[in-house]
């Protein structure tokens, strides 16, 4: 359900955060391992889980906004077409997060690089693997808190 108060919006920004940085530090513990990959699976296995769980907290998965009436679904899908949102109100697919991982892709490559060096290559690969998981994570948080509130604002312009 969309929230109705810029209080509730707030609310869930902070829960968001606290789980991207939780998923975040998986990521860094799996760019860790030096298995050629294995951290860019489990990057595409916690970004799977993570966008669409942001999307419900948001009230703005695609089973959701399906649910309301027609008049608030066509201004959330104009916000978010407006907003050229990527993920919020879309099923999320491993196809468009792999994407998503190919445009930070000097980031990954330096990644898969670096940790072959002893420890302080691990660091820097567990550094940029949390780096980019809360970047990325973040990112989505802020477009669907910016939809949210336009929702807000225009059923309450005093908010």
């Amino acid at each position: 359900m969309i929230p109705k108060t810029i209080e509730e919006l707030e609310a869930i920004r902070t829960e968001c955060r606290a789980l991207v940085n939780k998923r975040a530090s998986a990521s860094a513990a799996a760019a860790v391992i030096p298995i050629p990959g294995m951290d860019v699976g489990a990057d595409i296995t916690i970004m799977m889980e993570l966008l669409p769980t942001i999307n419900e907290k948001f009230g703005l998965a695609p089973g959701q906004i399906e649910k309301l009436d027609a008049t608030l679904k066509g201004k959330i899908i104009v916000l978010l077409t407006s907003a050229g949102s990527q993920f919020a109100g879309k099923v999320v697919t491993k196809r468009m997060i792999s994407l998503l991982l190919k445009k930070a892709g000097k980031r990954i490559a330096v990644k898969q690089v670096t940790k072959f060096v002893p420890l302080v290559g691990q660091a820097v690969a567990a550094g940029i693997s949390f780096a980019a998981m809360k970047y990325l994570g973040n990112s989505h948080i802020e477009e669907c808190y910016q939809v949210c509130k336009k929702m807000i604002e225009e059923q309450d312009p005093q908010q």
